[in-house]
């Protein structure tokens, strides 16, 4: 349904999202891939609010990439999300992890910006 790859310094990041349903299943990989950290959002209609639960693998440093991911898609699609993050690269420099950080929001952000341009096209099919 929707695959954005960004190349940052040394690795590669791929966010690869499906439709299930009414529901999103998204991947943020690099490197070596791997599943660190899974995050489930949510969005209550009666608050008007979202909401994101997380379990990160031990040893992994992924939670807030999924935890944030989950909470941002599931706002924008007033629904629910699952997001799976796994990105390793090898000697990891902090500047290095600012960047795969800000360019992985600048991502999950285009994926919004697409999820909101296909409800538009809905809306005037119907």
């Amino acid at each position: 349904m929707f695959q954005i790859t960004r190349k940052v310094g040394r690795i590669e990041l791929l966010l690869d999202a499906k439709k299930l349903g009414d529901d999103y299943l998204l991947t943020l990989t690099g490197g070596k891939e791997h599943a660190g950290a899974v995050a489930v959002g949510l969005f209550d209609e009666k608050s008007q609010r979202a909401s994101s639960s997380v379990i990160c693998l031990p040893g992994h440093r992924e939670e807030q990439l999924a935890l944030q991911g989950a909470r941002l898609v599931s706002r924008a699609t007033r629904g629910t999300s699952v997001f799976v993050a796994g990105i390793h690269l090898d000697d990891i420099s902090p500047e290095e992890i600012r960047e795969i950080v800000s360019i992985s929001g600048e991502m999950i952000e285009k994926f919004i910006a697409f999820c909101e341009k296909a409800n538009k096209t809905e809306e005037r099919e119907e």
